[in-house]
């Protein structure tokens, strides 16, 4: 079984290729996929790894280390179940 794990605080520069770079030093990186932002498609700085080996190391090993260029300290932990949300036409603002 897998485990999907949460990656925030990427700095822009991050690729898909070098945060499976990272994860892989830990275990069998299955996926990787980086948010970008819908209507820009620039990266919103967070993505989401799935393991089937090694996510509980990664994890321990990687949370709060620095990362890219610049540097920023990730921000990795167990990925939780994606919230139902009403769709945008369901709930209007006005």
């Amino acid at each position: 079984m897998s485990t999907n794990i949460y990656v925030g605080n990427l700095p822009f520069s991050a690729t898909e290729a070098s945060v499976h770079d990272l994860f892989s030093e830990y275990g069998v990186v299955e996926s990787v996929k980086l948010i970008t932002d819908r209507d820009t498609g620039r990266p919103r700085g967070f993505g989401f790894v799935e393991m089937s080996e090694g996510a509980e190391a990664a994890i321990e090993a990687l949370d709060q280390q620095d990362f890219g260029s610049p540097p920023r300290p990730l921000t990795v932990n167990p990925a939780r179940p994606r919230e139902e949300r009403p769709r945008r036409s369901e709930n209007p603002r006005w």
